[in-house]
């Protein structure tokens, strides 16, 4: 239930049946004060400001004309024209009760379900998967969880770099690898990295193998079963590395969702022709080039984006513009969302203006590029190995995991080897998630390991440590937490501020998906678990002398938390523990 969005409604009906304009914004917003209400209704001031009016005059007729009677219990007037909604207590009990018996916690499909196309991820199979790599990964895998769980439908694509110029140069060093009888598994292909650095000096410092390579990269495009050959035994154990990194992460990638540059190849000459016959690409210096001037610079110079080089060779350009008519025209997508880093911000607006004149995107399908800022060391630069180096994203989530124990160790438990071992595996992938995702998309941030793995704060130590102290409750108190039918009394202030904010996750889940950034579910999780923690202290549950009708329905609030600290941490692809 998303309490914020049903005012909005009773609101807007309000202000119409009042005489307002039908676009006036009723600017509905939770209450910040528990003596102003939960929630205020504040169009009324931008109203009177347009009409010219007396503010409080209209919020008195929006309030005579305010259906909340199975709602409110109390609206009033403050000020310059606040109104202020204090919501029913049955209310509250009653949609409590309702998100308790629900698997998705009373979050309610979309009304109208949208095709939303998200490409995330996208690592360069010349490569292992990088630090650089985090942030797409699992920026984009949280928002399609949450696209999922609120009905939309979502196709997932992997846009992996598998094509270009350096795939030549791949390709023949490993042909001669595979002449000299090396094992391709265990040693030419097992460490990408050197594999690509032992290719690259062979193409800047050997003779003819520069030419060599070139030459393969024409045989490859022009598709010789020899070089093809080559080229997917190369990328299959690439892909190999990926989906390593994916399970480790607890991401939902598959190789089903792999819509490689490969894939477009054989329309990108179609996308040229297309540019050319509607006059949007032209010829420069023997290049196809598209001149925009929507995206000139100071001096009123066009931007230029080239699709088509002058030797015939494609760009990324060509191959963004086919994914483009891919998503949109064949998959009929009313999203196309692409989360790549914000230093690509110029290349998209590019690729979105020249589509569109093309058709590539149809009006009716929103793109939406949502760039993320850089992951930075202690020094303020981008994250690096202390010898300058590049950090194999595998190392990292290691590192993390072994980091985990370490802090693990130093506490108290009766718990076993293995199941120590299983609690810092989630907690470490967790530090790692979670300390990315907390940070609003578009920042840069500081990577810091004491801080992601601390139990303070919001990390993901801290709430799954939350989540393993609600549900010692009920390891305590012996009741089976799905056998609650108690109605919730809403009695303390602490239990009213902990009601609120449980019933306000589908209205932070719309948030995060219109937005594309997960750091609000984050924010949410955190305020929730400290909301706990201060009802627990405030409202005794398993106290000796609490009565039976209060301790059931307190439990039920607990049994709430839990299922919804859960949901929003699998939302964000971390995991709990019963006990830690």
């Amino acid at each position: 239930m998303n309490i914020r969005t049903l005012l909005i409604d009773k609101a807007i009906a309000a202000m119409v049946a009042a005489g307002l304009p039908e676009d006036t914004n009723p600017a509905v917003t939770q209450s910040t004060r528990p003596q102003f209400g939960d929630y205020q209704i504040n169009g009324a001031m931008g109203a009177a400001k347009k009409l010219k009016s007396n503010p409080r005059e209209l919020a008195q007729k929006i309030i005579d004309n305010l259906d909340l009677a199975d709602i409110a219990e109390k609206t009033e007037i403050a000020g310059p024209g606040f109104i202020n909604i204090h919501l029913k207590p049955e209310f509250l009990s009653a949609s409590l009760k309702a998100a308790n018996e629900d698997e998705k916690l009373a979050v309610e499909p979309h009304a109208t379900a949208q095709k939303v196309v998200v490409d995330y991820s996208s690592p360069n199979l010349a490569k292992e998967m990088h630090v650089g790599h985090l942030r797409s990964t699992i920026i984009g895998d949280a928002v399609v969880r949450a696209l999922e769980f609120r009905g939309d439908e979502v196709v997932r694509q992997n846009h992996m770099g598998d094509w270009g110029t350096q795939f030549g140069m791949l390709i023949a060093h490993l042909e001669d690898q595979i002449n000299q009888g090396v094992d391709l598994e265990s040693v030419a292909l097992a460490d990408l990295e050197t594999f690509y650095r032992d290719a690259k000096k062979r193409f800047d410092d050997e003779e003819g193998f520069a030419d060599k390579a070139r030459n393969y990269v024409v045989k490859l495009q022009s598709g010789d079963a020899h070089c093809e050959k080559l080229w997917k035994l190369f990328i299959a154990t690439s892909v190999k590395h990926s989906e390593e990194v994916y399970k480790r992460l607890n991401v939902t990638l598959t190789q089903d969702d792999i819509m490689a540059e490969s894939a477009y190849n054989s329309e990108l000459a179609n996308i040229i022709a297309l540019l050319k016959d509607k006059n949007i690409a032209v010829e420069s210096d023997g290049a196809q080039v598209v001149f925009l001037d929507e995206l000139a610079n100071k001096d009123g110079e066009p931007s230029v984006f080239i699709v088509q080089k002058s030797g015939g060779g494609f760009l990324y350009a060509t191959t963004d513009l086919a994914a483009c008519d891919y998503r949109s025209n064949k998959l009929g997508a009313d999203r196309i969302l692409i989360f790549v880093d914000a230093r690509q911000s110029l290349h998209f607006n590019q690729v979105e203006l020249t589509a569109r004149k093309a058709g590539l995107l149809r009006d009716e399908t929103s793109y939406e590029f949502c760039p993320f800022g850089t992951m930075m060391g202690e020094d303020g630069k981008p994250f690096k190995t202390r010898t300058g180096g590049t950090v194999k994203l595998a190392d990292l989530l290691e590192e993390s995991i072994t980091r985990a124990a370490a802090k693990l160790a130093e506490r108290e438990s009766d718990l076993s080897d293995e199941e120590r071992s299983e609690i810092a595996r989630k907690v470490g992938i967790g530090a790692v998630k979670f300390a990315d995702l907390s940070k609003h998309r578009t920042s840069d941030y500081i990577f810091n390991w004491d801080t992601m793995l601390s139990f303070e704060g919001a990390t993901a130590p801290y709430l799954q440590y939350a989540y393993t102290r609600v549900r010692s409750i009920f390891r305590k108190s012996g009741i089976d937490a799905a056998s609650l039918t108690a109605d919730v009394a809403i009695n303390e202030p602490q239990e009213k501020a902990l009601a609120l904010k449980l019933l306000q996750l589908e209205e932070v889940l719309d948030l995060m998906i219109s937005e594309a950034t997960p750091h609000v579910l984050c924010g949410y999780l955190y305020e929730l678990a400290s909301l706990y923690m201060t009802f627990y202290e405030a409202c005794p549950v398993l106290k000796e002398g609490v009565e039976p009708n209060v301790r059931d329905s307190r439990l039920v609030l607990c049994n709430l938390v839990a299922k919804t600290l859960k949901s929003g941490l699998d939302l964000l692809g971390i995991e709990v523990m019963e006990q830690m």
